[in-house]
């Protein structure tokens, strides 16, 4: 019987649970049940231990669990990341870690490249909705692209030979389409749809 594959985030704080959930969810866009991949959230060990953790390929978990069982977890360092808050140094040496203080941009290509590595690792494929690759059009895919590059509407004005209205007009259908003016969003979105590498980021 084959299992559906999960992610798991243990985080005691019911909150960073609910936004990892909706940052692997966007990161994460499977199409389909066969390519489907759960993604579980839980306040404690104990609580995933009785859901069927077999099924498990990488776990996301806060740095205090990790210490409180890390006998369970030092077999499964390649496929943990730790949640820390600021550096620790002990944990980063044995384990990868995701520092939640850093700005929005590192986080998300912290997490992309997290995607990158589990997915082609597991043999997992990427799937991607014809209609969500071809939504913005061969120009609004250059803007998306520098903006998720940190340059600022002047720059990408300047860079695409085109005024600085024009940018901002592009820029406000671009999050039209996508639903989202946050740059986390955009970034997962440019990435996940082959607009930009995220080693470019």
């Amino acid at each position: 019987m084959n299992q559906t594959p999960k992610i798991a985030v243990i985080h005691p704080n019911s909150l960073c649970c609910m936004a990892m959930r909706t940052i692997l969810s966007d990161i994460a866009p499977f199409m389909g049940a066969t390519h489907g991949v759960e993604i579980a959230t839980y306040n404690s060990v104990e609580d995933m231990q009785g859901d069927n953790p077999h099924a498990t390929f990488l776990y996301f978990v806060a740095s205090e669990v990790l210490e409180q069982n890390i006998q369970f977890f030092q077999p499964l360092a390649r496929r943990c990341i730790v949640l820390t808050e600021g550096k620790q140094e002990g944990i980063s040496e044995m384990f990868r870690t995701v520092d939640m203080q850093s700005p929005e941009r590192e986080l998300v290509k912290a997490f992309l490249m997290i995607h990158n590595a589990a997915h082609h690792s597991h043999g997992i494929a990427q799937h991607t909705k014809p209609e969500q690759a071809e939504l913005l059009s061969p120009r609004e895919k250059d803007v998306l692209s520098l903006i998720v590059k940190g340059y600022i509407n002047k720059e990408i004005a300047d860079h695409l030979n085109i005024s600085t209205p024009t940018v901002i007009f592009h820029r406000r259908n671009i999050s039209e389409k996508i639903g989202s003016k946050s740059v986390g969003r955009l970034t997962i979105y440019a990435v996940m749809n082959g607009i930009v590498d995220v080693r470019e980021l």
